[in-house]
Order: structure tokens, then C-alpha cells, then sequence
């Protein structure tokens, strides 16, 4: 029973890991001890045969393999249709911004408004007409700003679309006038459009996470 310490010792060594013992405690045991002497010669000479031996032939499966897996991955061309759309939202929402923007500009530039309005009240129109296009151009360069800006965005569409209306209805405004509230609309569509999208995404985010991928 006193040798199974050394020989352990002596297994660990052949493995490189640490026998656990001071090396010259276990010299002197292997020198004094012929049986453990010739326990280690053995195991040295097993321990050499099992490193030598040639490796298993084993079948290139390379050509198999690459042949088993699909075309396709699963969900790339739903994902390919996702980019584009998003990206045709963003470009429609760039060229809404622009051309709220255009619609700011004579009012803030010259002074002339709508309706032969005063020439601070054209200011403060164009001033507000360009905001609304710099949050356009905001959601179209990062999408993610979209559900922050949406119920700012949302509220004036909704309200300056009824008022419009009863206006119309009234005769207090012309239709060409009416018409150009056209971009705050379908601005404001589209970026309910890129928030909607971009909730879903997040949505589905934790599903793909829990997928397994078969073996």
C-alpha cells in the first residue's frame, strides 16, 4: 500500500502533470524500490507505444457534409426581404424630410408664407415645417430614434389632418394649401411604418436565440 502513492506519482509525471510529490523523494523511492522501479520502466514503455501508434484511418466526410447542408439558410430570404423594405422605407422618409424641408425653406429664407401670413408668423411656420423635416431625416439615417419621435410626429399628423378637414369643410383654406400637409402625413406614416417594423424585430429577437441548430 506505501507504493501506491509513488506510483501515482510517477502516472502523473509521464501525463506532464504534477506528481504531487518532490521529485527527489520520488527518485529515491524508484532507486531503493525494485518494484516500482520496473512499474515505471512499464509504464514509461505503454505510455510510449500509446503516443507512437498510428492514428485510426478515419473517412473524409468534407464532401458529405457540405452536401447535406440546405442551399439556404433557414430565414435568410425572409431576412433579405426585410432589409429591403426597411431600406425603402428609409429613402422614402429621406425623400419626405427633403422635401419638408424645401417647403421651410422660402418661409424662412424670405419671409413669405401662406395665406399672405405676417413675417414672423412665415418664420415660425418654416421653423416648424423644418423641424418636422430634421425629425424625418433623423428616424431615415437611424431607424431606432423612430418609436421616440412617433408620438410627437403622430399627434401633430393626427390633429393638423382633423383641423385641415373642418377647415376645408368651412372654406378657411385652400386645397393647394391643405394639399402640402400631404408630406406631414405620409411622413408621419412612415415612421410609424420603420417603428413598427423595428418592435418586431425586437420581438423576435429572443425566439432565434432559444433555436437550435440540428446536428
Amino acid at each position: 500500500m506505501q507504493c501506491t502513492p509513488y506510483r501515482e506519482a510517477v502516472s502523473a509525471r509521464l501525463d506532464g502533470e504534477s506528481p504531487g510529490l518532490p521529485a527527489g523523494e520520488l527518485d529515491a523511492h524508484l532507486a531503493a524500490c525494485p518494484g516500482c522501479a520496473a512499474w515505471s520502466r512499464q509504464a514509461e514503455l505503454v505510455t510510449r507505444r500509446a503516443r507512437l501508434a498510428p492514428a485510426p484511418v478515419v473517412p473524409d466526410l468534407t464532401a458529405t457534409v457540405l452536401a447535406a447542408l440546405p442551399r439556404e439558410l433557414p430565414g435568410a430570404a425572409a431576412a433579405a426581404r426585410a432589409r429591403l423594405a426597411t431600406a425603402a422605407l428609409r429613402l422614402a422618409l429621406l425623400a419626405v424630410g427633403v422635401a419638408q424641408a424645401a417647403l421651410a425653406w422660402p418661409s424662412l429664407v424670405a419671409g413669405t408664407g401662406a395665406m399672405s401670413a405676417p413675417v414672423h408668423m412665415a418664420h415660425e411656420s418654416g421653423a416648424w415645417n423644418l423641424g418636422i423635416a430634421a425629425a424625418f431625416l433623423a428616424v431615415a439615417a437611424a431607424p431606432r430614434l423612430a418609436a421616440g419621435a412617433l408620438p410627437f410626429l403622430g399627434t401633430v399628423a393626427v390633429l393638423l389632418a382633423v383641423l385641415t378637414v373642418a377647415d376645408l369643410r368651412a372654406g378657411h383654406v385652400a386645397a393647394d394649401r391643405a394639399a402640402a400637409h400631404l408630406l406631414l402625413l405620409a411622413g408621419a406614416a412612415l415612421v410609424a411604418a420603420v417603428a413598427w417594423r423595428g418592435r418586431r424585430r425586437r420581438s423576435a429577437l429572443p425566439a432565434v436565440r432559444r433555436e437550435r441548430v440540428p446536428a
